[in-house]
């Protein structure tokens, strides 16, 4: 992918993340660009030093001030959905000039809007050159839209710098789904064709035979482009549609750099409800299906989702089975072996045990379908082959997924 005018993208999740049996709710970065969390108001910064990267998960890249403006730099963040942050960490360990890093700083958090109902959680001094520096919400108060004001630096006169800014809690619940995103949008790049079955997303991309493929929940886009003849230039991307559902904002990574600032930025809006295609596109979640088994004998399924910590299926999830049925009827004399994977969330024989009774599920909905058992076996991996890097949440929502292999 180019950060000119050349990107692919594909999109996301396949099962909620494996937690122990026994595990409490497991604690995120809930002001991460990962979990779908934007800056809706930025002071003037730096250039080449923006906003966005507080929220990369990269201590290595961080925001500053313009020149001269040191004192009084606030920022607004707006979350997904509704949550109560416990405790927060901030990172300046590698400011550029002596006296940079941020000190004095306010965290309030509003569950009214973006400029009303504010209520402070914190404040506090932060260290000069330290990572990790956190500190308990002295309330909870549950809200989508988080002010940080950053009062003072250490003594420099020029810059004021930060590297992180984090915000840990549980997982809000499901947030509400939008209606059917399919259509065509016109993005910061070029044209997209996105169809939605269920929750999962399969399209083209107009430039270099791009493709996009994987899986939506509420208004949270994660997925993963590619793109060249090959397909070999691939990364993923997250998005966050507007409430309306008819324009998105997003960033979006190179594979190699997952861990960094993203690479660029992916915003778009919708300009039909038309679909549309590409030549090198088949139309469908179950087209893409049959072409990677014809073509690769391997075919990643996302958009499968599961009940957290178990082998349920999600009704919100029979739109893409009922298509890998089609497929496996079209086909009567394939044989098709059913890999289940996770991310790397819970203990190892945990999740290998989750991952082969999730396998377990997809095959007996098949059956239930139609499909002769004889033609499907199961296995599942656990996090034992993982496609991403399970340190980012992008990376666990490549690696819970379902996989289909041609025996």
């Amino acid at each position: 992918m180019k950060r000119i005018a050349s990107m692919t993208f594909l999109v996301f999740l396949a099962a909620l993340p494996c937690l122990g049996a026994q595990a409490a709710p497991e604690k995120v970065n809930l002001l991460s660009l990962h979990e779908g969390t934007l800056p809706v108001l930025e002071p003037a910064s730096y250039s080449g030093w923006p906003v966005i990267e507080l929220l990369d998960e990269d201590s290595g890249s961080g925001w500053a001030c313009e020149s001269g403006r040191t004192k009084g730099n606030v920022f607004v963040f707006e979350m997904i959905a509704p949550a109560v942050i416990e405790r927060f960490e901030f990172d300046n360990a590698r400011v550029d000039d002596a006296g940079a890093g941020a000190k004095d700083v306010t965290v309030e958090v509003s569950p009214v809007s973006m400029k009303a109902g504010f209520e402070v959680v914190l404040k506090a001094t932060l260290a000069d050159k330290a990572d990790k520096q956190g500190f308990p919400a002295a309330k909870a108060v549950s809200g989508r839209w988080v002010r940080l004001t950053v009062h003072s630096n250490q003594g420099n006169d020029s810059w004021t710098e930060l590297f992180a800014f984090r915000g840990l809690g549980a997982k809000p619940a499901a947030v509400a789904p939008l209606e059917n995103i399919s259509g065509t949008f016109e993005t910061s790049y070029s044209k997209f064709h996105v169809r939605q079955q269920g929750t999962a997303l399969t399209g083209c991309y107009e430039y270099d035979e791009g493709l996009l493929e994987g899986a939506i929940e509420g208004r949270l886009m994660k997925i993963t482009w590619r793109e060249g003849s090959e397909h070999d230039d691939r990364g993923p991307a997250v998005m966050v549609f507007a409430p309306d559902g008819k324009s998105f904002r997003g960033y979006w990574w190179h594979q190699r750099n997952v861990k960094t600032a993203p690479d660029g930025s992916w915003d778009g809006k919708k300009v039909s409800a038309e679909v549309g295609g590409c030549p090198h596109w088949s139309g469908s979640v179950g087209g893409e299906v049959k072409r990677k088994l014809l073509s690769e004998g391997r075919a990643r399924v996302y958009g499968i989702l599961f009940d957290l910590d178990s082998a349920t299926i999600r009704p919100e999830s029979k739109p893409v089975l009922e298509e890998v049925l089609g497929v496996l009827k079209g086909e009567a004399g394939w044989k098709v072996l059913i890999e289940g994977h996770t991310d790397s969330s819970g203990g190892d024989a945990h999740n290998l045990e989750l991952s082969q009774k999730r396998a377990e599920s997809v095959k007996a909905y098949l059956v239930t379908g139609g499909i002769d058992a004889g033609r499907l076996r199961t296995q599942g991996f656990g996090e034992s082959q993982p496609v991403a890097d399970n340190a980012t949440e992008l990376g666990r929502a490549q690696n819970r997924r379902v996989e289909l292999v041609r025996e």
